[in-house]
């Protein structure tokens, strides 16, 4: 939750202290909370935890992807994220690693998480 003076943009998703004068203009992190459909850093996948699992506009879901294919929730990344940012950050391929992040409600087949049995 962030503190009262803090906004996070819609369009940007960058973080603005909203006390300083021309706060608009000069963003405290550019970045704070997007989605990136390729994460390579842990820095881009707190990014998009921060953004959320639904996408602006159109409140499509979404999920990450591992190196070895498999889909992640949002809940699980965030349940798991010590095991996650340990294996994005050493480069393990322990099925943890998440590599992207993509929209699965349009997929042909049903999306299921590999840690949790539900969607």
């Amino acid at each position: 939750m962030l503190n009262s003076k803090f906004m996070v943009g819609e369009c940007d998703g960058a973080l603005y202290d909203t006390t300083k004068p021309n706060w608009s203009a000069n963003p405290l992190r550019e970045n704070y909370a997007r989605h990136y459909r390729e994460i390579d850093n842990t820095t881009q996948l707190k990014a998009t935890l921060r953004a959320g699992e639904y996408t602006f506009p159109g409140l499509y879901r979404l999920a990450f992807i591992t190196n070895d294919g498999e889909w992640l929730s949002f809940d699980s990344v965030r349940d798991n994220l010590y095991c996650v940012v340990d294996s994005i950050r050493n480069d393990i391929n322990d099925g943890w690693r998440v590599v992207g992040c993509d929209i699965v409600d349009d997929m042909e087949d049903p999306i299921y998480c590999a840690h949790y049995t539900s969607r």
